[in-house]
C-alpha cells in the first residue's frame, strides 16, 4: 500500500477519524496504531508480518532482561543475541541470492564444477528500516541511556508504526516510544502543518521524481541510442529523481504522523546544496546516516585516533 495509492485515500481517513473519535487515552490510540500498522505492512505481503512480530517480541523481551539482568557479561550476551537475530534476518532476506549467485560466478570463472541453489526468496518491505529501529532500541538500554518499554503495545507500535515502515525516517526509541506513552491531544495547527507536510511530499514524488523517471528509464535502458548530452541530462534528471522520490515519500511520513499527533525527525536538509561531500552526507537520509555515526563509527574511535584509524572507520561505514 504507497501513500499515493488509492487504497491509502481510503485507508489513511479512516484510520484518523476512528483514532481521534472513537479513542480517548493513550493506550487506546496506541492499539488503533498498532493494528493499522499490522494491516498497512500486511497489505504487502501478510507473511512480513511474521518477521516484524519476531524482531518486535525478541527485542522487546531482551530489553526488559538487560534491565534485569545485573552481570554486565550476561548484558552484553544479551545484546549480541538481539544484534545477531535482527542482522541474522535481514542479511537471509535481503543478501542470500546475492552471495549465492556471486559465489557461483567466482567458482565459474575458475571452472569449478560446484552448483549453489538460490532461494525464491521476497524481501520484505522496510525491513531495514525497522531492524534498526529495534537494534537502537535494544542498544540504547545497554548503554542505559534508556529504560526499557513495559508497555508491549507501545513498542510494538514504535517498531511497525505506519508512517515511517516502509522509507523512514528511522526513529530512535527515545525519541518516539515517550510520545507514545503520552496522552495525545488533536492540535488543528499541527494538523494543518502535517497536511502541508504531506501535500509538498506528494508534489515531490508525484510531480517531480514521476515525471522525470519516463525520461531516466528511457535514457538508461536505450543509452546506446543517445548522444553525450542525452546521457549528461538523463545523469541530472536521475538525481532530481531519486532526491525528491525518497525526501517526497519521507515528507508524507513526517506529515501523516503529525496528523496523529507524532513527531519525526527530519531526514532530509537540502543536501545537493552541500559544501562538500561531508555535509551531503550529514544532509542526505539524516536518520541512516545519524544512526551509522552514533552506533558503528563513534564505538569504533569515530575521527578519534590516528589518520589510519579514521580511514579505516570510515571505510568500515560504507562497506555497511
Amino acid at each position: 500500500m504507497l501513500f499515493n495509492s488509492f487504497e491509502f485515500i481510503i485507508f489513511f481517513p479512516t484510520i484518523f477519524l476512528i483514532y481521534w473519535c472513537l479513542t480517548k487515552t493513550g493506550s487506546a490510540k496506541n492499539v488503533i496504531i498498532l493494528l493499522s500498522s499490522y494491516l498497512f505492512y500486511g497489505w504487502w505481503d501478510w507473511r512480513f508480518l511474521i518477521l516484524i512480530f519476531i524482531s518486535s517480541f525478541s527485542d522487546f523481551v531482551i530489553g526488559i532482561s538487560i534491565e534485569n539482568t545485573v552481570q554486565k557479561k550476561r548484558k552484553k550476551l544479551l545484546l549480541f543475541l538481539s544484534i545477531a537475530i535482527n542482522i541474522g534476518i535481514l542479511l537471509y532476506f535481503k543478501y542470500y541470492n546475492f552471495f549465492i549467485e556471486n559465489l557461483q560466478i567466482a567458482f565459474d570463472t575458475l571452472s569449478l564444477n560446484i552448483n549453489f541453489d538460490s532461494l525464491s526468496i521476497i524481501l520484505p518491505v522496510g525491513i531495514s528500516f525497522y531492524t534498526f529501529q529495534t537494534m537502537s532500541y535494544t542498544i540504547d538500554v545497554y548503554r542505559e541511556k534508556m529504560k526499557p518499554s513495559t508497555n508491549a503495545v507501545a513498542f510494538f507500535a514504535y517498531v511497525s508504526f505506519f508512517p515511517q515502515l516502509v522509507a523512514g525516517p528511522i526513529e530512535r526509541a527515545t525519541n518516539l516510544i515517550p510520545q507514545f506513552n503520552t496522552n495525545r491531544e488533536f492540535d488543528l495547527l499541527k494538523s494543518k502543518d502535517g497536511l502541508r507536510q504531506i501535500l509538498w511530499g506528494l508534489f515531490k514524488k508525484v510531480v517531480i521524481a514521476d515525471n522525470c523517471a519516463i525520461y531516466v528509464n528511457d535514457i538508461f535502458q536505450n543509452y546506446t541510442a543517445y548522444g553525450s548530452t542525452s546521457l549528461i541530462a538523463g545523469a541530472f534528471l536521475f538525481s532530481i529523481q531519486i532526491y525528491c522520490d525518497f525526501s517526497g515519500y519521507s515528507d508524507m511520513a513526517i506529515g501523516l504522523a503529525r496528523l496523529l499527533g507524532i513527531d519525526l525527525m527530519k531526514n532530509f536538509s537540502f543536501p545537493y546544496f552541500s559544501r562538500d561531500i561531508a555535509e551531503f552526507w550529514r544532509k542526505w537520509h539524516i536518520s541512516l546516516s545519524t544512526w551509522f555515526r552514533d552506533y558503528i563509527y563513534i564505538p569504533l574511535g569515530g575521527s578519534r585516533g590516528t589518520r589510519k584509524s579514521v580511514i579505516r572507520n570510515i571505510f568500515i561505514i560504507f562497506i555497511v
